[in-house]
């Protein structure tokens, strides 16, 4: 459980060199600092941020976690996230593929719709369990609101850099009917055990933005485009992980670069150790129409004509298309490795496992 002593993370494993950003450089507007940040976006799609000041509200969020994930599983069943698309709610060990041959996940977790947490006390989209109703204005809202401030920043940087009218990626996702969601995880111990053995959770891409991820262990592995090695994103005190998801990489017409990335057991001697992560993903509203923005922006149009025609024109809205990747991953509604496929995002090796 966070807060423990934990084993250092080993140094014989293959690592990525991320970048890492300062949060407070770019709220300055520091210029070397933004091209570096979209040096990042632009290649790998993950990056390392640090000075954001989020410690108290990270921690608050783990310490939730705990609690709920100590109720009886009879309980916590009581809000399952259900198989019809939906994401808020709790999800059970095994309750996801992790791959086309329908081999379960080994992670729980909850997560927390931003539009309930901002509506708060009214309820948009569902209920929560005993622990987490008390603690959405004293715990779940700081973290949002400190995720929200975090993303609004960067995604000002990425519509100017795009060369999009002001406050164009910005308003893509207000209102109050996203996907948008803050998310506890939490997976067992798993010693002894290599990341070809027994995956956690399944290479994929993330539906949304931006991530804003916390995790204290590593386990974290990402496979670059062009790459055939899978390799660790090693956890570093005091630094949140982020990374691009399909819908910028969609509306940036390929600009923005949405990595495939799993979780594996950690390595060495943390594998004895439960894993834990905090994270945020922002979402765009859901009834936005998933496709480059061509017309706003001239270098979103060029980059559009280096791909096949019609790449980033999914035919979807952001809503149906999160709700299919969730809805086909779910083990209840698989019917053989055409779930798996129809659960599957922006991937650029869709055969990645």
């Amino acid at each position: 459980m966070p807060g423990i002593s934990l084993p250092a993370f080993p140094d014989n494993v293959p690592i990525h060199s991320l970048s890492t950003i300062d949060f407070e450089l770019l709220k300055e507007g520091n210029q070397a600092e933004i091209d570096c940040l979209w040096e990042a976006a632009t290649t790998r799609g993950f990056w390392y941020l640090k000075n954001y000041d989020a410690a108290k509200e990270v921690q608050a969020m783990f310490d939730l976690g705990a609690e709920t994930f100590a109720l009886p599983l009879e309980e916590k069943l009581k809000y399952e996230q259900g198989d019809s698309g939906r994401s808020f709610g709790y999800k059970k060990f095994g309750g996801n593929a992790i791959d086309a041959s329908g081999l379960p996940d080994m992670v729980e977790f909850l997560n927390i719709a931003k539009d309930d947490v901002l509506a708060f006390p009214d309820v948009v989209h569902r209920t929560y369990p005993s622990t987490v109703t008390p603690a959405i204005p004293s715990v779940v809202r700081p973290f949002v609101c400190k995720s929200l401030e975090v993303n609004n920043t960067i995604l000002r940087i990425f519509t100017q850099q795009l060369g999009l009218p002001e406050g164009t990626l910005e308003e893509l996702h207000r209102g109050l009917r996203s996907d948008s969601e803050a998310r506890v995880t939490r997976s067992p111990p798993m010693p002894g055990r290599g990341s070809a053995d027994r995956p956690i959770s399944g290479a994929h891409t993330d539906f949304g933005s931006i991530a804003f991820l916390h995790n204290i262990l590593g386990g974290l592995q990402v496979l670059l485009p062009g790459e055939t090695q899978w390799r660790y994103v090693k956890p570093i005190r005091g630094h949140a992980i982020c990374n691009i998801g399909d819908a910028l990489a969609v509306f940036s017409g390929g600009i923005l670069k949405s990595s495939v990335h799993r979780v594996v057991p950690p390595p060495g001697a943390q594998g004895e150790h439960e894993r834990w992560s905090v994270v945020f993903h922002n979402r765009p509203n859901g009834a936005q129409a998933l496709r480059a923005l061509v017309e706003h922006s001239p270098a979103i149009a060029e980059s559009v004509k280096q791909y096949p025609k019609g790449k980033f024109e999914t035919g979807s809205t952001v809503a149906d298309w999160y709700s299919r990747r969730i809805k086909y991953q779910r083990l209840g509604n698989r019917i053989g490795p055409q779930s798996w496929a129809a659960s599957r995002g922006t991937e650029h090796d869709p055969a990645a496992k």
